[in-house]
């Protein structure tokens, strides 16, 4: 297997609920937010050991005298290396770790991991300064979402699959949220009569 034998899967998007938001820039009153949107290093890993699991490395190199922790990171995936430089962010975040994570992700990009979030239009957000979020969580276009995801019902069902990947969970909570999620998906698919009407 070759690099360009799996460049697509590489490249595909990450399903709806993968995909975090941060803010990037705030209006000056701080009620509106540029929201950007990535993925967690964990994305990274899965999607490369779904494709490749036993033909890809990562490692880093601590970069010294830099005001916040920073690395070198070098990902090697089916014998091609590429390498980017990782920050921590500040405050409390600002660890190796972090830094890592952040190499890990830069690098990706290198190999088409999620490139396609840098191409998603502008959205701008209002935004609760309060409990540092958004108001509304914003919406990925029908592009950047997976083939399944564009169906009716099919982000539900990867939502209840994923839950389902490991183990049914044993929490009646959690029970009932698959359920919801597979009786939406179904739903959607195969809507039911109104009320009071024959099949």
């Amino acid at each position: 297997m070759k690099l360009s034998d799996v460049q697509k899967r590489l490249q595909a998007p990450f399903p709806a609920h993968m995909v975090a938001w941060k803010p990037g820039v705030f209006s000056k009153d701080r009620k509106r937010a540029l929201m950007l949107a990535h993925i967690d290093a964990r994305a990274v890993q899965d999607r490369l050991d779904a494709i490749c699991p036993d033909a890809w490395s990562f490692e880093v190199e601590v970069i010294a005298g830099t005001r916040l922790p920073t690395v070198k990171g070098r990902l090697t995936v089916l014998g091609v290396t590429r390498e980017d430089i990782g920050e921590a962010p500040e405050g409390d975040l600002g660890t190796l770790k972090a830094a890592s994570s952040d190499a890990l992700k830069r690098c990706a990009v290198h190999f088409g991991i999620g490139r396609y979030l840098y191409d998603l239009p502008k959205q701008w957000a209002d935004w609760d300064d309060a409990r540092r979020q958004p108001l509304q969580t914003p919406e990925l276009p029908e592009w950047a979402r997976p083939d399944h995801e564009r169906s009716p019902g099919g982000a539900h069902l990867v939502q209840a699959m994923d839950q389902l990947k490991y183990e049914m969970p044993e929490d009646l909570d959690l029970q009932r949220e698959v359920y919801k999620h597979l009786k939406a998906a179904l739903g959607s698919l195969h809507p039911m009569p109104a009320a009071g009407k024959a099949a």
